[in-house]
């Protein structure tokens, strides 16, 4: 870990709640509130999230499944996954959702008219905007635990 937590203390708790409390508290909440009020299918939702965390490198994200009521993607999801372009398990919307988190972390100037004909036909604009925000607070928050260690430490604070 590259950030130092006082002894019997939580990383998580600790890094997001305690070290910059006005930030991490509200950067806390946004991340909850991807997963509390997505309208977004399981299965694309969890294409989108597992490519970010696929691209992030974080431990914990990949090995994370979201859990609706219950139900989870299959365990040969996340290797789909990374074979998004010619997996026969995707349909259109999910493929895509795959393909917008990868191009979103690794070439956005990239998304040319092309890419977003073929989003516009399968998503509203107001789940293009849920997807952009959701792969956005992925992208930021899987890196920044990447990036100081808390990864390999990550576990999910009890309520």
């Amino acid at each position: 870990m590259r950030i130092d937590v006082p002894e019997g203390r939580h990383p998580i708790e600790y890094v997001w709640g305690e070290i910059v409390p006005e930030i991490g508290t509200a950067a806390a909440n946004f991340s909850l509130s991807v997963y509390a009020h997505t309208t977004l299918g399981l299965r694309e939702f969890e294409a989108a999230r597992l490519r970010i965390a696929q691209v992030n490198g974080c431990l914990f994200c990949l090995d994370w499944r979201t859990d609706r009521d219950g139900e989870k993607v299959e365990e040969s999801f996340a290797e789909a996954v990374t074979q998004w372009r010619t997996t026969d398990a995707f349909d259109d919307r999910t493929r895509l959702a795959a393909e917008y988190a990868e191009r979103y972390a690794l070439d956005h100037h990239g998304l040319d008219e092309e890419f977003w004909t073929r989003m516009t036909a399968h998503y509203s604009q107001p789940e293009i905007v849920e997807l952009t925000m959701s792969i956005g607070s992925w992208l930021s928050f899987g890196r920044l635990n990447r990036v100081l260690g808390l990864d390999a430490v990550c576990v999910l604070p009890t309520q």
